[in-house]
């Protein structure tokens, strides 16, 4: 789900706390799992006793609960006194707190717009060759994430300010098992099987898919990330990046054929539950409904790790309700397997010896584990353990991550408000109404030319 639904716009109410560095969650050395000779030997390199180390972030509630029991370790193994804060409007907040020059030691955000604007305005510390080099040797993609964390300083020169840190993956498809073994419908390793068999269900007289793109203002987000990952699945990553920063225009073929792919799926009567007229109207927490309907009203669901929070009470994922990685097409192998999703980048606000010794905490394979372990956490980073994984879902997607050849954040999130928060959504909606992908990529454009 976009971030920009998750944040409401509120006032500020900022949630500040210090690590308790007695108190962690698993104890070094006692479950073999953990790798804790990276945190020993973390520990060992250094001793910042009396340092203090302010981290601004995203995270409230669970996630913060959780982040705490991460940054537990870096306190205990420095002796730095760690305390964090966020915020309801945390985007206005971190704008604020570094124009007014008193920024936290470390900001870690979800919105790579916003950290090219800091960046651009000399609020960022550059992280360095050493972390660029780090990033490609032990991240999966590892390209990927160094260019996803590389931005222009003020004097324009590119440079990693980022830190890919806790990732989402959205390039999912939704099922549930009992429903596949009774049809007997076997998981599609291709985008053309999954196509043949969409078709196949159709023949059989089901529906395949369950669309929603209902979201109150929102309406027409969940279409975007369809169309991304199609984007990534028919076309090199480079054009993915010059779409969305509008170097190729909205009405390049490229696009065009992207939003006609996601058009066999949902604009097609006979693909969809309630048929195309539905898919506008449905709103996206109920679309997932008809996969658990007796008999089933579909048989496919396309949507992000979230998705699960709208499933019926005590539905247990990877045995009620199951998914697989939205595959690539047989015919497009070059491609590889790219991933579509999200995620946080930790950097360096205020440069303090506690908050590079922050961001070298974050490249030991425990400060990913010690997440891993308990629930919403991902990593692309290969030395991790995968059996640390809290549950045997979150082990899938992890594995999903580290098969990644390409990783691309949401292309919508990554393009101006008025486009990838606004004529996008509202084009996906025009689209499933039956206006023409050309039509409706024209529009898009058009919306663009006017903010340029």
């Amino acid at each position: 789900m976009k971030t920009s639904l998750l944040m409401g716009v509120a006032a500020l109410a900022l949630l500040a706390g210090v690590a308790s560095a007695a108190d962690l969650k698993f104890q070094p050395g006692e479950d073999s799992k953990f790798n804790w000779a990276s945190y020993e030997e973390f520990k060992n390199a250094h001793d910042l006793e009396g340092q203090t180390l302010t981290i601004f972030g995203p995270w409230r509630g669970e996630d913060e609960a959780l982040f705490r029991s991460v940054f537990a370790y870096f306190a205990e193994a420095t002796g730095v006194e760690v305390k964090y804060s966020s915020s309801e409007n945390y985007e206005q907040q971190i704008v604020i707190d570094t124009q007014a020059g008193s920024p936290p030691d470390v900001a870690i955000l979800p919105q790579p717009g916003l950290i090219a604007d800091l960046a651009s305005k000399g609020y960022l510390t550059p992280l360095g060759d050493e972390t660029k080099q780090w990033l490609l040797d032990n991240y999966s993609a590892g390209q990927s994430w160094v260019d996803l964390a590389t931005y222009n300083g003020k004097d324009g020169t590119p440079a990693l300010y980022g830190f890919p840190y806790k990732i989402d993956v959205k390039s999912l498809v939704w099922y549930v098992p009992e429903n596949f073994e009774d049809a007997g419908y076997e998981v599609p390793k291709t985008m053309e099987e999954l196509k043949a068999l969409t078709e196949k269900i159709a023949a059989d007289g089901e529906k395949p898919w369950c669309i929603g793109l209902g979201s109150g203002g929102a309406t027409g987000w969940p279409a975007t990330d369809w169309v991304e990952d199609l984007m990534l699945r028919t076309q090199p990553p480079e054009v993915y990046d010059k779409w969305v920063t509008n170097e190729i225009p909205f009405t390049d073929p490229a696009v065009v054929n992207a939003i006609e792919e996601f058009g066999w799926f949902a604009r097609n009567d006979e693909f969809v539950d309630g048929g195309a007229a539905a898919v506008a109207s449905t709103d996206f927490r109920d679309s997932p409904k008809g996969l658990f309907a007796s008999p089933p009203k579909c048989y496919l669901h396309h949507q992000a790790s979230f998705i699960p929070s709208f499933f019926p009470e005590g539905t247990v994922v990877g045995e009620d309700a199951d998914f697989f990685y939205m595959p690539p097409y047989e015919s497009q192998k070059e491609l590889g397997n790219p991933v579509l999703g999200a995620g946080t980048l930790a950097m360096i606000t205020r440069d303090t010896p506690a908050a590079r010794a922050f961001i070298e905490f974050l490249k030991t394979p425990i400060a990913h584990e010690v997440w891993m372990a308990q629930t919403s956490f991902l990593t692309p980073y290969k030395s991790v353990n995968v059996d640390v994984y809290g549950n045997p879902p979150l082990k899938k997607q992890g594995e999903i991550l580290l098969s990644a050849t390409t990783f691309r954040f949401d292309g919508s999130d990554l393009m101006p408000g008025k486009i990838g928060a606004g004529a996008f959504w509202t084009g996906m909606v025009d689209f499933v109404g039956g206006k023409s992908a050309d039509d409706v990529a024209a529009d898009v454009q058009k919306a663009w030319d006017a903010i340029k």
